[in-house]
């Protein structure tokens, strides 16, 4: 109850918070030119598909440009955050756990909750609320598009996330984004 109220209360704080005025912007840009090519490269046999031509589109008044780059970096970071629940997902199939209690007031152990959505009814309201908040975090001060590199840079550094590769050139690098992008859209 004490979780409730304090969710209910942080909500409804942001009514008092004064209003953006703009958007910052990424400044991440791709032309459709560049779609098409990387469409070719990750996906030989649909290519560029676009049915709802949102490549054409404009969204909070950014260039062309600008908006397919955010649409890009965002598909990007939903893609890796779809891999990582995959991965869960099997690591919890196979019997995997955490050793210990997921709530000890509730006595209610890792081993316990079982996989898949079955375990959300098993979950705390406290556990999915600490679920959210860090994923909320995570989305607003980790995860931030680096400007001027290329979409779905969100390292702090320049050596992170490709850097674990070696030093890919160009046309590597190139490779890499496709291969992932079709991990994502796999996932």
């Amino acid at each position: 109850m004490k979780t409730a109220c304090l969710v209910l209360l942080a909500g409804s704080a942001a009514a008092f918070a004064p209003a953006q005025t703009g958007r910052a912007s990424t400044a991440v840009r791709e032309s459709v030119a560049d779609l098409k090519s990387l469409a070719e490269e990750s996906n030989p046999v649909l290519k560029y598909y676009d049915p709802l031509d949102l490549a054409s589109t404009t969204i909070w008044g950014e260039s062309n440009e600008a908006t397919i780059g955010f649409l890009r970096h965002a598909e990007i970071k939903h893609g890796r955050v779809a891999q990582l629940a995959f991965l869960g997902h099997l690591w919890t199939y196979a019997g995997i756990r955490l050793p210990g209690y997921l709530s000890k007031d509730l006595a209610i152990r890792f081993e316990d909750v079982p996989p898949g959505l079955a375990a959300l009814p098993k979950i705390p309201l406290a556990g999915i609320s600490q679920i959210f908040f860090f994923v909320g975090f995570l989305e607003l001060a980790i995860w931030r598009q680096n400007p001027g590199s290329f979409p779905g840079d969100f390292s702090p550094g320049s050596g992170f996330p490709v850097g674990f590769v070696g030093n890919p050139d160009e046309e590597q690098q190139y490779s890499l984004r496709a291969k992932e992008l079709n991990q994502g859209r796999a996932a």
